[in-house]
């Protein structure tokens, strides 16, 4: 669910909004890669506590453990709003991270294809090749490198239509016994 910014302002302090205004778009694209990690990790953090204490809340709202000071808490509307901004600007962040994996990625690929292109060229210069026609060995004789069969092929069918026989007259019999 979209959060509206008078809702980040009023449920986180201050240093969380600076923290979910630099994972929106125009300011998530200048910062560099290590500021981008440092952001990811900052944020990872407050959301962590975020989860911890609605966990908390959560908890104290059925009865199962009491807060310190006693008493029960009543809602837990204020705690899921701000886990669910703080969850959504690691969103951001992880997305923009995965963005510039690809784009970093394509670059590499691109680098490594024109390496190739040169290598095929250099190959294939005119320098390489020889300058006239040269005698060669001739036609040579291409060994079978297929493994000699040591069944016959008349056997092998022999032997299978008596296996099938065998099984028909087996069912033939189960048939009749009524098995």
């Amino acid at each position: 669910m979209p959060n509206s910014r008078r809702t980040t302002l009023r449920v986180l302090d201050n240093a969380e909004v600076e923290l979910v205004e630099a994972s929106r778009h125009p300011s998530i694209n200048e910062l560099s890669d290590s500021e981008l990690q440092q952001l990811r990790k900052n944020l990872r953090e407050r959301r962590d506590r975020a989860r911890d204490i609605a966990n908390r809340t959560r908890r104290e709202m059925r009865g199962k453990s009491a807060r310190d000071d006693g008493k029960a808490a009543k809602t837990d509307a204020g705690i899921r709003e701000r886990l669910s901004i703080l969850a959504n600007a690691v969103q951001r962040t992880n997305q923009e991270h995965a963005r510039r994996q690809r784009f970093e990625g394509r670059g590499e690929l691109k680098r490594n294809a024109e390496k190739a292109l040169e290598m095929r060229r250099a190959a294939a210069s005119p320098i390489n090749r020889p300058t006239s026609r040269r005698a060669d060995k001739g036609m040579r004789a291409i060994p079978n490198e297929r493994a000699e069969d040591l069944v016959n092929r008349m056997e092998l069918g022999r032997v299978s239509q008596f296996v099938r026989d065998s099984q028909a007259k087996r069912d033939k019999r189960h048939e009749e016994a009524g098995v």
